[in-house]
């Protein structure tokens, strides 16, 4: 007797059927470290530790500053602006915090997804047009400032996070 598709598949069946998807509860608690890893190695750049996230600095308004709710899509965008800035720097300190962004993004994707909620791919920033002039002008500071604000704004998504943040 030959054993069909049909056949294979319901000897797979009971193989199949014991995997799990991975618990939201993991993804959640994946992102909280990340957030907490990514904060330490700004910690680590002794140099961020100058500039408040509040202050205002003339010429970088583009980068974010804190917002008190954030929803989602809004930890989304910004971190997309955030990697933005950050792969612009020549800077050698902010690469790995750049890497660790993009994971972030992926799994803020994930959260959303099991909310029903995906987020919408980031478009290019047009708020980051004169980003080049800024650059050229007062790359230290601009370094500066955009992770001082980086490490505000996590925090924040910290918290949000334990609130269980909507769409």
């Amino acid at each position: 007797m030959r054993c069909g598709p049909l056949c294979r598949f319901l000897w797979l069946w009971p193989y199949l059927s014991y995997v799990e998807a991975v618990p939201i509860q993991k993804v959640q608690d994946d992102t909280k470290t990340l957030i907490k890893t990514i904060v330490t190695r700004i910690n680590d750049i002794s140099h961020t530790q100058l500039v408040s996230s509040k202050q205002r600095v003339t010429g970088l308004d583009f980068i974010p500053g804190l917002h008190p709710v954030l929803s989602l899509s809004k930890m989304d965008q910004t971190l997309a602006i955030y990697q933005q800035i950050l792969t612009s720097l020549p800077s050698r300190n902010v690469i790995q915090i750049s890497n660790d962004l993009e994971n972030l993004r992926d799994l803020l994707h994930l959260l959303a997804s099991s909310k029903s909620c995906p987020l919408p791919q980031a478009r290019a920033l047009e708020t980051l047009e004169s980003l080049g002039s800024v650059l050229e002008a007062s790359l230290y500071s601009t370094e500066v400032v955009a992770l001082s604000r980086l490490q505000g704004s996590l925090q924040d998504m910290l918290q949000q996070l334990d609130l269980s943040p909507g769409c």
